[in-house]
């Protein structure tokens, strides 16, 4: 290990310190935006200016100071979007607009009517004060503006809503608070190391997108803008004023709550998309209509993954590999972290510890699993290194201010850093996946692209300097939240280029922007191995979830530190219903690996794990849907329940899906939980025991340390896997479950997706499964919900439980596509009201019905 890295790491065993990060009074931009706000407005619209053409409305927008002329146009788009943007109509020098995160241009409609929302545009021409104009100093940094000052903001309305969600991400509350002055919310991609919980500071992503919600409506803003943003919020609740007095009658006037969201960004321009919903389900269309859904991911990365910094040699890697066949714990993939490279050079092996890098995935292919490791943006400077020589020769490095290839410190020592935002760097780091480049890969190894935001220690902010010059002759400034989403991008299209477009990509990215969702997972990063980072995970979780990101997840057990023993039973069966679900450690930390704590700690961990197993039949047909219709998969109550006030704060419970609510244990030593089960007219069951209870109420739930509350909504049908092997790959074949949970009207829905898991047949040859599974009046059926899908299946449904039902019947039978009927053996309890149908042989992709009578 070099010096700088020596250096560098022993910083880093620190929790976050504030002072290398700015806080927004340090910002110029945002000081000067404030002081504008303060003032009267100097802009106004020029009605005479108003045109209508066949797609949009455009005016122009004079600042009366200074007679500059700005031009606005607003779009309509197909779904109920409105796009607004406003630019100066004869710029000295071009501004930015963010390309390639829109899917493509959208489809624009006559613009028939206005937004209700109120908007006020602030387009600041700075004045000469001494305001970071030409140049801004921060510690020993000094960031010089070759084009001078630039700040763009933008005042909205929005009466009558109070509740706002979304611009991650941030260590904060899923509702989105109030900010005072010098409070705003950052979104600027940073590098922080324990970053400190409840607290608006930008950490290692940023989608400009929120949401508003109120009882009857939800919009939603889209800022698309990829340079430093920051956004303030302040509601004004409803109040009521008491107007005259006349005798004993006092006349009354009721004033409407009102939120104000002010955004404000460095650059680039004004463009902002107005989704005006109606219903949740409206606006995740509507933005996935504009950045795209969730990518389908293959099966195995919604498995557990097994990760630290580092495993230390092949040696290790078949260790924990036996270790987890021999404590019969499944898992799916195996991490290796930035000490498996020749020197942190990617794309490259240890030569003594990973000697032979395809014989370890051969073993890891015996067992059906996967490997996954890291490759970063930085690129050790040396001559002897190809990929530093090939880059360099071909000018696909960051540049200087003085045109030299950017330079700073990270993990390698001095690095120069790709500029991923030129379409040819892009292509050409894709091509280092193919598996003659790359070589000692094979076609099981996956990615993980960390350290992009990007970091560069030393660097101000632990990031790039902002006038460094990029593809186009763009300023970092202009483009720096969406370095990691070009990283992400460039990684995915390698790995589906490597198989000539037929197997799917799995890519897991520290940093991201809006429509990282497209490319694969994000997680929460260096999070700190205490009680208060768990709780937080479900808050940050369910803000990336309703911001498109629905492949997300946090470090189980706590990145940094080492976890309790209670707490790491409880991470995991927290984590084993979220979307990622991977444990990761910091070098510096103890071994974690799930059984070195204990035999009845490792029974609790196996058993968090396989129940994640047990349900990967509905994990996978949610992001199915995630994927096709642009549900999140994790979902806040408010979106599953929109017009239930008590909802709409609510951060320490949420839904998998429509079917399950998960209530994690995120306490010490808790005996008891208090879990809200929504709906008047709901029903709802405990998974564990199947006890019934009604909704729109809160019930007190015992907690042993094996017991994490989790209830199945009545009316719903859930499958799972009836068996549970050593990974994902071992159990394609084997059966299914029903677990069938009646509405208070005796009927259920549900759904299974099935396809191959890996490759995109299922979206170039319709090749795929998706049934649809109904309950009424006593009967249980089996159908297509989608006739384009054909796949072929020898999987059964052997089990199928029954939660709910009041009566024992007398007799059950099933009836075969083919006509023909067979009666079944089944246990009733009458305690807990359910009926249980075993050693079943009913195909997943036929018809049938099951009649209890």
């Amino acid at each position: 290990m070099e010096a700088a890295e020596k250096e560098e790491i022993s910083v880093k065993d620190e929790a976050v310190d504030k002072n290398i990060f700015r806080d927004c009074n340090r910002i110029a931009f945002y000081r000067r935006q404030k002081q504008w706000l303060s003032k009267k407005s100097t802009y106004q619209v020029l009605l005479d200016s108003v045109t209508t053409v066949e797609d949009s409305t455009r005016f122009q927008i004079i600042n009366e100071a200074s007679k500059v002329p700005l031009l606005a146009e607003i779009y309509g788009i197909e779904g109920n979007i409105f796009r607004l943007k406003i630019n100066e109509e004869s710029p000295l020098k071009p501004r930015y607009e963010v390309p390639d995160v829109l899917t493509s241009k959208p489809s624009t409609v006559r613009t028939a009517k206005e937004n209700e929302e109120e908007a006020s545009v602030d387009t600041s021409q700075e004045n000469q004060e001494d305001l970071g104009l030409w140049e801004e100093k921060f510690g020993k940094f000094v960031d010089i503006k070759a084009n001078g000052p630039s700040s763009i903001g933008l005042d909205f309305s929005l009466h009558e809503f109070e509740h706002l969600y979304g611009i991650p991400q941030h260590a904060e509350s899923h509702q989105l608070k109030n900010t005072g002055d010098g409070d705003a919310y950052r979104l600027y991609n940073l590098d922080v190391y324990g970053y400190q919980i409840h607290d608006k500071m930008g950490i290692y992503g940023s989608v400009p997108y929120l949401l508003a919600h109120k009882l009857g409506r939800t919009i939603g803003i889209f800022w698309l803008n990829a340079s430093e943003t920051l956004v303030e919020i302040n509601t004004e609740p409803a109040v009521e004023y008491t107007l005259t007095q006349m005798g004993p009658v006092a006349a009354k006037q009721k004033v409407r709550s009102r939120t104000h969201v002010h955004w404000m960004s460095e650059s680039g321009i004004i463009d902002v998309f107005l989704l005006t919903g109606p219903t949740p389900s409206d606006v995740f269309r509507q933005y996935s209509h504009l950045t795209g859904t969730q990518a389908m991911p293959p099966l195995f990365s919604l498995g557990y993954h097994q990760c630290r910094w580092n495993y230390e040699d092949e040696q290790d890697v078949k260790a924990v590999d036996a270790g987890f066949d021999e404590h019969d714990i499944p898992y799916d993939a195996m991490w290796l972290d930035i000490e498996h490279t020749e020197g942190k050079r990617y794309f490259t092996w240890d030569k003594k510890r990973f000697a032979n890098p395809k014989k370890m995935q051969e073993l890891l292919r015996s067992k059906k699993r996967k490997l996954v490791v890291i490759s970063d943006p930085h690129i050790k400077i040396d001559p002897d290194y190809s990929v530093y020589v090939k880059a360099k020769d071909q000018g696909f490095f960051v540049r200087n201010q003085e045109g030299e290839d950017f330079e700073g410190v990270c993990w390698p020592g001095l690095s120069s850093y790709l500029d991923f935002t030129n379409p040819k760097v892009r292509e050409w780091y894709s091509s280092l996946f193919a598996f003659p480049v790359y070589q000692g890969s094979t076609d099981i190894l996956f990615l993980w692209n960390d350290m992009n935001e990007p970091s560069v220690f030393r660097g101000p902010e632990q990031t790039m300097q902002k006038n460094a010059i990029h593809h186009g002759n763009w300023e970092h400034r202009e483009l720096h939240n969406i370095y990691g989403f070009y990283h992400q991008m460039a990684t995915a299209e390698g790995l589906i280029q490597r198989s000539k477009g037929k197997e799917r990509p799995f890519v897991l990215t520290r940093s991201f922007f809006a429509g990282s969702q497209k490319y694969g997972a994000v997680w929460t990063g260096d999070n700190t191995a205490e009680w208060s980072y768990l709780k937080i995970s479900i808050p940050m979780l369910l803000t990336l979830s309703i911001t498109g990101i629905s492949f997300c997840g946090a470090d189980i057990g706590g990145f940094i530190g080492n976890p309790e023993t209670e707490l790491l039973v409880r991470w995991y069966q927290a984590g084993a219903y979220q979307p990622f679900f991977r444990g990761h450690a910091t070098m510096n930390t103890k071994r974690r690996e799930p059984w070195l704590f204990g035999e009845e700690h490792t029974r609790l961990i196996r058993e968090a794990i396989r129940e994640r197993y047990g349900l990967l039949p509905y994990w996978y047909s949610l992001f199915y849907h995630a994927h096709v219709a642009s549900q999140p998969v994790m979902r806040p109550l408010w979106v599953e329940f929109p017009n239930e006030l008590k909802t709409f704060d609510m951060e320490d419970e949420y839904m998998l899906g429509s079917a399950l609510l998960i209530h994690p244990v995120t306490e010490p030593k808790a005996t008891i939980v208090d879990v809200f089960l929504p709906g008047s007219n709901e029903v709802w069951y405990d998974c564990k025991t199947f006890a019934c209870w009604e909704g729109g109420c809160t019930v007190k739930i015992p907690v042993a340390l094996d017991t994490i509350p989790v209830f199945q909504r009545g009316g719903s049908v859930v499958p799972i896997k009836t068996t549970i092997g050593k990974s994902t790959g071992w159990m394609t074949e084997s059966s299914y479950g029903l677990r069938v949970a009646l509405s208070t009207k005796g009927s259920s829905v549900g759904e299974l997706y099935l396809d191959d898991g890996h490759s995109f047949q299922y979206l170039h040859q319709q090749q795929f499964l998706h049934r649809k599974f109904s309950f009424c009046s006593s009967v249980l059926i089996n159908s297509s919900a989608d006739q384009r899908g054909h796949y072929p299946s020898k999987c059964v449904v052997e089990q199928i439980l029954v939660l709910g039902l009041r009566k024992e019947p007398s007799s059950v039978i099933t009836h075969s596509s083919d006509g023909k009927d067979q009666p079944v053996a089944f246990m009733y309890c009458a305690k807990t009201s359910t009926l249980s149908l075993k050693n079943l042989s009913l195909n997943i992709a036929t018809d049938w019905e099951v009649h209890i009578i």
